[in-house]
């Protein structure tokens, strides 16, 4: 509640201010008459106090200023005069009084909404000004807490027992502010009676929840805008990166395939000059020997390259080569191009299947998927190892496991096997022609046929691979 103070008395206005903000009202003191007029026509108050006598501009003036342009602002009059003609001259101007001791006088004139007049018997008529406010109201008790008299829209059924409380009255809160009212004697206080106030808060509950849904919108907005800043702002610093990558996917793509041809040609020299022995120097045999190896590593690396660099261009898994696989007869003619370098390496190579089983793919990609884990199974596999190829449907999958009783993996080495290049110390002394490659490409292979490819491992035991693929029905 904002309420104008207009005193020029110094340790009145002290006093009143002081009292006022204690309980926490909004108090803007002025101590001129004119200046106080300018202050309530510039801002809206519930309640002005007015001194009778003013520089500037009187109390009574300032009161005849108000009813003259409609307002209706209660106004408290302070004043020490207390001659008839002072009343009469306030209630001239629509002052009220609503003192405990007038109500108790004049109970009566609560009964009717009419201003009563003056009439000429010699004593003064009070008019009764209720308050029109729907959310506010006035209640006067006698000093036995018996009510007296009430003016207003708002009473709340309850006792006086709280001097100051909020309640819930039909689902609308109410807060009430109630009075002792004292008469002095020389020797004590005397309690003649007692003035409650109540008011409706339900006029700034509804600004309240406006502010509320307001700030709720508003916070939604900033929202939703920072994250779509965020996002575009991390576009924006991503696309160098992106840029960066593309052209290193391209240099790689771009330095395999011309690395081929002169790679090729070595090679074909390197074969015509072993294909006449005699015209070679005993001591350049190995030497031969060892250029037509290092020729055949570089040219595989060249290839897993090449082959890297064109399935990232093309990252959406295909679609327009997808053919029905049988799984079964890929895997048996797999085993068999592979039975001769696993029985040289003195390993086991088994096939394990049952129903036929088909999927969708592209089979030369599948063909590499499967060499690279199964070459790499031998490969890592000590002589009177095994390896076994596992085909199963579960479900909604189909299932190709690879299993072998080779080195095995150490635990903190198994999550980087699928790292381009990478390759386990062990794993290089036992195979100095890989490339570190063969995973990688599994793996992206897998990818593009919307499988899922997994590792197990135990160092010294032996390694599985399992690939899962989406049956027929899902894929």
């Amino acid at each position: 509640m904002r309420i104008l103070l207009v005193e020029d008395d110094e340790r009145i206005t002290k006093a009143l201010a002081e009292a006022l903000m204690d309980h926490h009202y909004v108090v803007d003191v002025v101590h001129d008459g004119q200046m106080g007029w300018e202050f309530a026509e510039s801002a809206a108050y519930d309640v002005i106090i007015l001194d009778v006598m003013l520089p500037g501009l009187s109390g009574i003036q300032f009161c005849q200023r108000l009813r003259q342009q409609g307002k209706t602002t209660p106004v408290l009059m302070l004043t020490a005069k207390d001659t008839s003609a002072d009343k009469v001259l306030g209630l001239d101007v629509g002052a009220a009084t609503h003192s405990l001791s007038e109500v108790k006088e004049h109970k009566e004139a609560f009964e009717t909404d009419d201003f009563r007049g003056l009439d000429d018997d010699g004593d003064l008529d009070i008019p009764w000004q209720n308050i029109q406010q729907a959310s506010q109201g006035i209640e006067w008790f006698d000093q036995n807490r018996q009510l007296i008299a009430k003016t207003g829209k708002v009473f709340p059924p309850i006792d006086l027992s709280h001097y100051h409380w909020t309640y819930i009255v039909d689902g609308k809160k109410i807060r009430t502010l109630t009075l002792q009212i004292n008469k002095e004697s020389e020797l004590q206080k005397q309690i003649i009676g007692y003035v409650r106030v109540s008011e409706s808060t339900k006029p700034v509950e509804r600004v309240l929840i406006k502010l509320r849904l307001g700030m709720m919108l508003g916070g939604i907005l900033v929202s939703g805008l920072t994250a779509f800043g965020g996002m575009w702002l991390t576009k924006q610093s991503l696309k160098p990166i992106e840029q960066s990558f593309e052209k290193l996917k391209q240099f790689t793509a771009d330095a395999s395939h011309e690395l081929r041809n002169p790679l090729a040609g070595i090679r074909t020299c390197v074969e015509v000059m072993q294909s006449h022995p005699e015209r070679i120097h005993p001591a350049d045999i190995d030497k031969l020997k060892a250029i037509a190896s290092g020729v055949n590593q570089m040219t595989s690396l060249v290839e897993d390259l090449l082959l890297l660099a064109r399935t990232d261009q093309d990252s959406i898994p295909i679609t327009t080569n997808l053919v029905i696989i049988p799984m079964n007869e890929l895997l048996e003619d797999l085993v068999e191009f592979l039975l001769y370098q696993a029985e040289e390496k003195g390993v086991q190579l088994i096939l394990d299947m049952n129903n036929e089983i088909k999927i969708k793919g592209e089979g030369n990609q599948l063909w590499r998927l499967f060499l690279n884990l199964i070459e790499n199974a031998i490969y890592y596999t000590d002589t009177g190892g095994k390896v076994t190829v596992y085909l199963e449907q579960q479900e909604k999958w189909v299932w190709v496991r690879i299993e072998d009783t080779g080195i095995g993996i150490s635990p903190e080495q198994l999550p980087l096997i699928f790292d381009r290049l990478w390759r386990a110390d062990q794993a290089r002394n036992r195979r100095k022609g890989g490339s570190g490659l063969g995973l990688a490409i599994a793996q992206t292979l897998a990818q593009n046929h919307q499988a899922e490819i997994t590792a197990t491992s135990q160092l010294g035991k032996g390694s599985c691979f399992s690939v899962r693929f989406p049956t027929l029905a899902n894929s």
